[in-house]
Order: structure tokens, then sequence, then C-alpha cells
């Protein structure tokens, strides 16, 4: 394992003592990622970029950071040659396309599972996304690096054991990935202390969210909002990942 190229990025994560640090490294690589496809150094313009943009796209929440970036002509190239490969796909399986037959239980279950070519196809297209596919590369070396981490340096495991926990959706990658890759007596002793982390970290949350609301009760209007001024985007973060109250990441000029 390349340590320093992922055990860096991991360290500066826990040390920043955020909700989640995969969202934290998530959040860093996403951000390169635009940068490598519409910065000023011009990706989009190289061959081999444009050939992994046309061909794998960008998912919805993507397409909208790349948007907000504001780089239009930059844009402008990734979909103008995107859509030539679309378009194409798109002709490809209209050709192909064959009513399917529809029964009683079809009508019945409001058509659960019935699907035809076209519409598989443009679910393929709604799951596909460059900068996903590029971090999804990444992430598995991150959680190796977690592990190894966490197995090796007794301060990092402090740090974690001691730290804010994960949002729900990275805990759950990691939950996985600790079954698959740990020893049966490794499992009895992490999986504990990382359900203990998870649960007060949960509860701190949910005191932060109950304080916040007392907060707009006239009676605590001077009260201290001690750390909840931002526990609904904290909150929304830990539920879901990401970082609901960032600004959009724009072109640095």
């Amino acid at each position: 394992m390349a340590e320093k190229l992922y055990t860096i990025p991991l360290n500066d994560a826990v040390n920043a003592d955020d909700e989640c640090p995969f969202c934290f490294i998530e959040r860093n690589v996403e951000q390169s990622l635009l940068d490598y496809c519409l910065g000023s150094a011009a990706s989009y313009m190289e061959a081999d970029t444009r050939d992994q943009t046309d061909k794998f796209g960008f998912c919805r929440e993507h397409i909208r950071k790349m948007y907000d970036y504001g780089n239009t002509l930059g844009n402008g190239w990734i979909l103008k040659t995107h859509y030539r490969k679309v378009i194409k796909e798109m002709q490809d399986r209209f050709k192909k396309y064959a009513p399917k037959k529809v029964g009683l239980k079809e009508k019945l279950t409001g058509g659960a599972g019935l699907s035809n070519n076209v519409s598989e196809w443009t679910r393929e297209r709604d799951c596909s996304c460059y900068i996903c596919e590029r971090f999804k590369k990444d992430y598995q070396r991150y959680l190796d690096a977690f592990f190894y981490l966490y197995s090796t340096d007794s301060e990092f495991r402090g740090k974690v054991d001691n730290g804010k926990g994960f949002c729900l959706h990275h805990f759950g990658d990691l939950c996985d990935y600790g079954e698959l890759h740990l020893s049966e007596k490794e499992k009895k002793e992490f999986f504990p202390k990382m359900f203990d982390l998870m649960e007060r970290n949960m509860e701190r949350l949910y005191e932060d969210i109950s304080w916040l609301i007392e907060k707009f009760d006239y009676r605590n209007k001077d009260a201290d909002w001690k750390n909840s001024r931002d526990a609904v985007a904290r909150g929304m973060q830990k539920l879901r990942g990401s970082y609901p109250a960032d600004p959009p990441y724009k072109m640095q000029k």
C-alpha cells in the first residue's frame, strides 16, 4: 500500500474533527476532480480525459456541481462530445426496442419489475458518473489505509475512538469492509467500539438539534447557543453524508 499517498489525507481528515472523516476526504477529492476536469489546466481538451467523460458522463449531483463551477466553455466541450456518444447509444437502443407483453400481474403491481431495453439504458446512464467512478477507485484504498492505521497507529486509533464518528453512509461502508477483511477476533474488538462511537455521537447531535429548537423559545433568547448553531447542517451530514451548508465550489480565477 502506498502509505503516504492515502494515510496522510486520512490523518488530515481525522485531525479536522469533522462529523465524518470520509466525507472530508470525499469533498477534497471531488473538488480536485472538478479542478482537473474544468480548471485552468484545461484537462477537458485532452483526448484521454474526454474519452472517459464521454464514456461515463456525470450523475445528477455532479453535473449540477459542474454547472456551479462556472466554466461555460469547458462544460460546453464536455457536453458536445458526450452528446454524440449518448445520441448514438440512444439510436442503437431505439432500433432494438420491442414492446413488452403486459399481463394482469404487471397491471396489478403497477408494472413492478417491468422494463424495456430503452428504460434499462436510461437507468444505466443515471448511475454512470466520471467523478463517482474516479473516487470509487481511490475510496477502496482509503478504507485499506483506515484499517491499516487503526491497527498500527495508537495515536490514530485514539483519535477515531474519541472522535465524532462517521456519517451513516460511510459507516455502512466501514462495516462492510470490516466484515470482509477483519478476523473474528478483530471483529469482536472493532465493532463494539464503533457501535459505541456511533451511538454516542448520534445522541450528541440529537441534543444539539434539540437545544437549537429550544433556542427559538423566547424564554431562552439570552441563553448560550452551546454547539447548536450549525446543528441542522451537521445533523443532515450525519444522516446522509456530504455538506449541505457548503456554498457551490467555483473555478478559481
